[in-house]
């Protein structure tokens, strides 16, 4: 099975196992609706399960089976939040997941390879690709006036943008 990384523990919350998660997904208490989460910590995967989420304030905690202590969540601290790729839910036709992005060949409609997408953020107005090629470009998501087409199967975007900018 492949993993998807959803978000990351940022830490501590309280002194009975609860901890901070930075979130990826949108809205960010979304990670913690997903029970069984593969925690990556220092290069080594465990599976835990969650007992209990929630958003509070603009971040999220959570608490995970097991983790009853304030040191025992100090353990987790930068540990890598991912999920089987299986438990995300299908999206509508015409959205993507990020992580289903990165990685994608950028060309212009008239066949210039710009690079390829290394990641994306959020900016408010619209989701940016950040594109790796010969130098670094940053391309607003938006269909269809930026991105024409997404070809998944071969591992292509396709956008009306000029090169030279």
């Amino acid at each position: 099975m492949s993993r998807v990384v959803l978000g990351r523990v940022s830490g501590l919350f309280g002194v009975q196992g609860w901890v901070k998660v930075y979130s990826h997904t949108e809205p960010r208490e979304n990670i913690a609706t997903y029970r069984n989460w593969h925690l990556q910590c220092h290069g080594e995967w465990q599976t835990a399960r969650v007992e209990q989420g929630r958003r509070h304030g603009k971040g999220v905690v959570v608490k995970l089976a097991g983790i009853e202590d304030r040191d025992q969540a100090a353990a987790l601290i930068g540990c890598d939040i991912a999920i089987e790729r299986d438990q995300l839910p299908p999206l509508p036709r015409g959205e993507y997941y990020w992580t289903d992005l990165e990685g994608l060949r950028v060309v212009t409609l008239e066949g210039t390879e710009l690079g390829r997408v290394s990641h994306l953020f959020a900016t408010g107005a619209n989701d940016v690709m950040v594109v790796q090629g010969e130098r670094e470009r940053m391309l607003p998501f938006v269909q269809p006036d930026v991105v024409r087409r997404v070809d998944l199967e071969q591992g292509l975007i396709e956008v009306d943008w000029d090169p030279e900018f």
